[in-house]
């Protein structure tokens, strides 16, 4: 089977080679892939500044949608042919604080499909059974692609700061992360503003008809006066950085009210500068999100299936696994909001 793989660590060393087909092993499921999503940690590694655990050589990807088409000893409750999604956890150690407390989405020895082990941008991927959730009838395949970046936004948004009705919360970035969580903030009863810039026009209209109250061009008005203007003086109770852009993780600071809550959501490529005094005088909550665990799974696929959020809309082009290069291009200048990729059998 052909598949996308990163050969070699930093910059590039990224190539379509030929593989074996994989057997999964006891404990173990193997699914054929039929949709696999271009995340924005993809282009890291493509870049070479990637700050997860990576061991190149190793094949791509980490967000799918596919069918079981193999089962390992011991394995219940599967059969082939049933539709799948999975979470990107193959393995963590069960012995750390962060595992034994529930949360091993922050283990120091976790390690992923497509980063540590052999990911989804190719025909068939082996995951653990115990990562693998079944996919309600009523979820598309397509849409189902974006399961991963929904329950990590579910567990940000969701489970690690609290959003109230009445809320006024700003999703800074009106990218595939930041609809997602734009939804999320609606579903719980905020007002949502989304800022971004210029280059995201058309993501902008996105987001109006997913539900934003308002979008602003940071580089055309100023969200601060738009806010205070919005919250009588007051300020977003909530903001969502969800771009990864040091400009717009510094203008959180400035924006937020006093006592109100941050969420870093958006990984940016390399350290930046910011103000950290200004945490301490005004009193801001500051939270951090990464990937997600089996509960932001769970509350994902209820979202998606009761149809409180749509990912459907958000995937604007499928390309040809052959044609990654493209698609790649055109993911990094923000070219459409989520593009997937076809496996080249399919």
């Amino acid at each position: 089977m052909l598949a996308l793989m990163k050969t070699a660590p930093g910059p590039g060393n990224i190539e379509l080679v030929e593989v074996p087909t994989p057997s999964p092993g006891p404990g173990e499921i193997l699914a054929r892939v039929e949709y696999a999503g271009i995340c924005g940690s993809d282009l890291h590694i493509q870049a070479g500044d990637i700050q997860l655990n990576l061991r190149p050589p190793v094949i791509m990807g980490h967000e799918f949608s596919g069918t079981v088409a193999d089962i390992g000893e011991g394995v219940t409750g599967f059969r082939v042919g049933q539709r799948v999604v999975s979470e990107t956890a193959f393995s963590t150690c069960g012995r750390c604080m962060p595992c034994r407390t529930g949360n091993d989405n922050v283990c120091e020895h976790k390690y992923l499909i497509g980063f540590v082990f052999p990911g989804v941008f190719t025909d068939y991927v082996v995951l653990p059974a115990e990562r693998v959730h079944l996919l309600p009838e009523d979820i598309t395949m397509l849409s189902a692609v974006m399961m991963e970046p929904l329950s990590c936004a579910v567990r940000g948004v969701y489970e690690q700061i609290t959003i109230t009705p009445g809320d006024t919360v700003v999703v800074a970035g009106p990218g595939g992360m930041g609809l997602l969580s734009l939804q999320l903030a609606r579903a719980a009863g905020a007002r949502v503003v989304v800022s971004g810039t210029p280059e995201d026009a058309e993501r902008f209209e996105m987001a109006l008809k997913l539900g934003a109250d308002r979008v602003v061009d940071v580089v055309n008005e100023d969200l601060k006066s738009i806010l205070l203007n919005m919250t009588s003086g007051e300020g977003a109770d909530v903001y969502i950085e969800a771009s990864g852009a040091p400009a717009a993780a510094r203008s959180g600071l400035e924006v937020v009210r006093r006592r109100g809550q941050y969420l870093q959501l958006g990984l940016a490529g390399a350290p930046f500068e910011i103000d950290f005094a200004k945490i301490a005088y005004r009193e801001i909550t500051v939270k951090g999100t990464l990937g997600q665990k089996w509960t932001a799974w769970e509350r994902a696929l209820k979202l998606l299936s009761t149809g409180q959020v749509v990912t459907e809309p958000l995937i604007t082009e499928v390309f040809p696994l052959t044609e990654w290069q493209k698609a790649f291009d055109k993911f990094r200048a923000k070219d459409g909001i989520k593009i997937a990729l076809k496996p080249a059998s399919r």
